[in-house]
């Protein structure tokens, strides 16, 4: 694909994210994403057939930083506190839960109670299941340094990302206030890490 090509098929899906951000997945069209993007319907059509193509496209391309676990614990220095880096991510999902304008949850839960896709093919659970493994890992570290206490890390790593996944829904369904927010991330750093 030419650079021009290249430019084109990522301004279509910058522009669809923006859209499904704002309006979910259900609302966005075609000629929605041509409008945004200011292109002829065919020059759409030469890069995708629908929505829901373009919709996978934008999830992948918002997981593609993720990498796989031996990838992620690759980039952590040795001595780096696994506590301090699990404190960073949670400080992260917060921002996420709080988060309501830039945000792609609406639409992703919308896309996949609309097409149900086995395991195996679902982007949603294989990003769920890298981050599983991840954050299991640097649980592992944080044992093994004496930061965290001895849990097992996967069953560990499955409810914080339940937690915090349950939390993004309910910030946009409920309108939770922050101090909850702010109450359930301290029960996980309570429950996980040593205090001398």
């Amino acid at each position: 694909m030419s650079d021009k090509s290249n430019a084109k098929k990522q301004l279509i899906l910058e522009r669809s994210r923006e859209l499904f951000c704002k309006n979910g997945y259900q609302q966005v069209t075609m000629k929605d994403v041509v409008e945004a993007c200011g292109i002829s319907r065919g020059g759409l059509y030469l890069y995708y057939n629908n929505t829901h193509d373009i919709f996978l496209e934008v999830l992948a391309m918002e997981n593609d930083g993720l990498g796989d676990e031996k990838d992620f614990m690759s980039r952590i220095p040795n001595d780096a506190s696994a506590a301090k880096i699990i404190g960073y991510f949670l400080k992260e999902e917060k921002k996420e839960i709080l988060n309501k304008t830039d945000s792609l949850t609406v639409a992703t839960y919308e896309f996949f109670f609309k097409h149900f896709m086995p395991a195996g093919e679902n982007p949603l659970r294989k990003n769920f299941d890298t981050s599983v493994e991840i954050l299991g890992s640097l649980i592992l570290r944080g044992i093994e340094n004496g930061e965290l206490y001895d849990v097992d890390p996967r069953t560990a790593a499955r409810n914080i990302l339940f937690l915090t996944e349950g939390m993004k829904i309910a910030a946009r369904t409920m309108d939770i206030e922050k101090k909850i927010i702010d109450q359930q991330l301290m029960y996980i750093i309570d429950t996980l890490m040593v205090t001398e």
